[in-house]
């Protein structure tokens, strides 16, 4: 028998954490300063423990998100199979593949924030929140609190998607 609400509620909250680990225990330092890299707004990375700069375009951009999405989404994966199976909750896996697609997909859409053309970026200035996007005065920083808006939003709907046809056990 499925409990739905209760199942999308454990997953959901699995979910959350797992994003939170993956985004800033788990990816690297390159990847966080690189993944909006493109060849009209370059980066230039130092690397902390020689001192070495080197520059990135757009093609280490992609690499870098790539590279943080792929391991933003295995650990969802980890903590919320491993969450879901200590819960008892039987998840279908085409539903769990299907939401862990929305997650990597969103992510990177949100994470690819190339300066004046990123998706979140060109959403706040249509939707007239762009001034709270370049803030970053008062203890606030507005892309950061929309880049976590965007991910939840986007992991209610993976959570949702991950719970059809779940069961518990």
């Amino acid at each position: 028998m499925t409990h739905r609400p209760a199942t999308f509620a454990a997953l959901l909250g699995l979910t959350r954490a797992a994003s939170a680990i993956g985004d800033f225990w788990i990816q690297d330092d390159f990847c966080a300063r690189v993944k909006g890299a493109s060849d009209d707004h370059p980066v230039t990375y130092q690397d902390p423990d020689t001192k070495a700069e080197t520059v990135h375009g757009t093609a280490d951009g992609r690499k870098a998100c790539l590279t943080h999405c792929l391991t933003y989404v295995a650990t969802q994966a980890l903590v919320a199979g491993a969450g879901a199976r200590a819960l008892g909750i039987q998840v279908h896996p085409v539903a769990a593949a299907a939401a862990l697609a929305i997650s990597f997909g969103s992510h990177y859409a949100a994470d690819r924030r190339i300066p004046g053309k990123g998706l979140l970026e060109q959403l706040a200035n249509k939707t007239g929140t762009g001034g709270f996007y370049k803030l970053t005065a008062h203890g606030m920083n507005g892309a950061f609190q929309l880049d976590s808006a965007w991910h939840h939003g986007w992991e209610t709907v993976a959570a949702l998607v991950a719970t059809t046809k779940a069961t518990t056990r």
